[in-house]
């Protein structure tokens, strides 16, 4: 990974300029530091575990979906599916469908496959796949398509802000 120095003097990590600034907020520069962009796309989980090395599941997902009209943001593992069904009882909704594009992006104030787990435009309720506690370290979107960040699951959750669920599908 390259970084030079913005006009302001800081490194910049290839982060969306809207997630790096939610890192600072949160005393996270040591995060900031740890971004990594590729030349090419990682948009989804399989592309971003062969650009990083690591297995798929220790891959974060940040997914949006609608419950009652209402976005709510999940976070799965790589190697898995989210239950809407069961993210729909867990929230006590009447239906749970995936967010459209547009929503996404108006809701957390980043495109399909770069969205980061925390540090989005308007505040969510966040529902955090125990499946990642499976790993002592995670790799999620830093906000951009072509960049990811590092950290302890623990924290992931913490920083979130996100409740501990089941929501895997787990198939027979």
């Amino acid at each position: 990974m390259t970084t030079t120095d913005s006009p302001a003097g800081t490194a910049d990590s290839g982060a969306h300029p809207l997630f790096a600034e939610a890192l600072r907020a949160k005393g996270l520069d040591d995060l900031h530091r740890q971004v990594r962009r590729f030349p090419e796309a990682t948009r989804t989980a399989a592309e971003a575990a062969a650009a990083i090395g690591c297995e798929l599941s220790q891959i974060c997902k940040s997914l949006i979906f609608a419950a009652d009209g209402v976005p709510v943001l999940v976070l799965m593992d790589g190697a898995s599916r989210v239950d809407v069904e069961l993210v729909r009882r867990e929230l006590g909704a009447e239906k749970v469908t995936r967010a459209k594009a547009d929503v996404v992006r108006e809701t957390t104030g980043y495109a399909i496959g770069g969205v980061p787990p925390f540090g989005h435009r308007t505040t969510t309720r966040v529902l955090a796949d125990r499946s990642l506690l499976e790993h002592d370290l995670v790799w999620a979107a830093a906000g951009h398509p072509h960049a990811v960040f590092p950290i302890a699951p623990e924290d992931l959750v913490a920083h979130a802000g996100a409740t501990l669920v089941d929501v895997r599908e787990h198939t027979p």
